[in-house]
């Protein structure tokens, strides 16, 4: 059933923005990760956490990670953040990984500390829909982090169109569940509450088959070591319009703030819209913002990605998925559910809902495959028109 709090929780909704639009960095630290102290501990900006090589990763030298990413070839590079450059590369035994190097500059310091919050983090969790790590490399300057390699991009990406074809509905409300099945393991399932802190859009890498899995873990930290606890103090990190406002103006983070970033995200998936829309004017700049604008006066189908198929039967989904959205990003966290209960209207959704899904997918085949055949015909007009230039 989906949570019905909805006029309660956003009539003063309010998210977070920073108009620049850009990672809000951390000044200062004062982190306890919640691993235990050992002979291998180390301390740096005012806590102490274990030392990488205690976590499950396999240990990588220069001259293997070399021959892996043919000495960082360009022809091997696939993306670059702010973190670093990442690399295809293979392993001896066949399997295909992601190589991310970080870049060496005068934030060093920092990036040395998002590198060791990944390796601790996703060393010593498992989840299907979760990056593997496989290994890493801490050498002088050097922080280089091997992962499964993920073929499909992030899900930005599919939302802007730059892979060629549109994300039809049931596979944007398959995105979300993975992404919630994952924050629902983080924060309960884990040895130690685990709250990623930069759940985004390009922060969620799709599979050949559309499986999504959560990646970067640089701002994820350990959640209250007590359960008496109900936050923990720290300065705020995140990614401008997906950051909780409440975190924002108290640094009390909890597991609702990644609720809240949650909630962002699903609103992005169904508009398309980035959280903040710099290009945009008056009330479509900050997307949550005018499409609850539009959900409130009846008019949602407005605010909706024109590239997405809608039906009457499909619209009833997404105007679910979306009330859902708008519990998520209540201003007060006490009003926002948890991403358990999140993931189980979800889940709710798409089983009350399976037949208009499962013919909306058959379309999405069948189309795809008339594309496939078309592209296909044209291939072999122009192979044949090559190999015989006389026609």
């Amino acid at each position: 059933m989906i949570l019905r709090k909805l006029s309660r929780s956003v009539t003063c909704l309010k998210p977070a923005v920073l108009e620049d639009g850009a990672p809000i960095k951390a000044q200062r630290h004062s982190d306890n990760r919640g691993f235990s102290d050992s002979s291998n501990s180390f301390s740096h900006g005012g806590f102490s956490r274990q030392a990488p090589d205690q976590s499950i990763a396999y240990r990588f030298d220069m001259a293997e990670l070399l021959r892996i990413t043919g000495n960082f070839s360009a022809d091997r590079l696939v993306g670059q953040g702010g973190f670093g450059t990442v690399y295809k590369g293979r392993l001896r035994d066949g399997t295909v990984v992601a190589v991310k190097r970080a870049k060496k500059n005068n934030l060093e310091s920092r990036i040395t500390q998002e590198f060791r919050s990944e390796i601790q983090m996703l060393g010593n969790v498992e989840h299907l829909n979760l990056v593997k790590l496989l290994g890493y490399l801490e050498q002088d300057r050097e922080r280089i982090i091997v992962a499964e390699f993920v073929p499909n991009g992030n899900l930005r990406q599919h939302l802007d169109g730059q892979n060629g074809s549109v994300l039809h509905l049931a596979t944007r409300l398959d995105i979300a569940i993975d992404v919630a099945h994952a924050l629902t393991y983080l924060h309960l399932y884990a040895d130690r509450p685990i709250i990623h802190r930069d759940i985004k859009s390009t922060n969620i890498l799709l599979t050949d088959t559309f499986r999504a899995k959560v990646s970067d873990f640089g701002f994820s930290r350990t959640g209250p070591a007590d359960l008496e606890s109900t936050h923990v103090s720290t300065q705020v990190k995140g990614t401008a319009g997906y950051v909780d406002p409440e975190y924002l103006h108290t640094y009390q983070l909890t597991d609702k703030s990644d609720v809240y970033s949650f909630g962002i995200l699903v609103c992005e998936i169904i508009t398309g819209r980035r959280p903040i829309e710099l290009m945009r004017h008056g009330d479509e700049r900050v997307t949550i913002r005018w499409t609850y604008k539009k959900f409130r006066e009846g008019r949602l189908h407005e605010a909706l990605d024109p590239r997405m198929e809608i039906t009457p039967d499909t619209y009833v989904i997404i105007e679910q998925m979306m009330e859902l959205a708008l519990h998520c990003v209540a201003p007060k966290r006490t009003d926002r559910p948890s991403m358990k209960r999140v993931a189980e209207a979800l889940w709710n959704i798409r089983r009350d809902h399976r037949p208009e899904l499962q013919r909306l997918a058959e379309r999405e085949i069948s189309s795809s495959r008339a594309v496939s055949r078309s592209n296909s015909k044209q291939s072999d007009s122009r192979a044949s028109a090559a190999a015989h230039p006389w026609l």
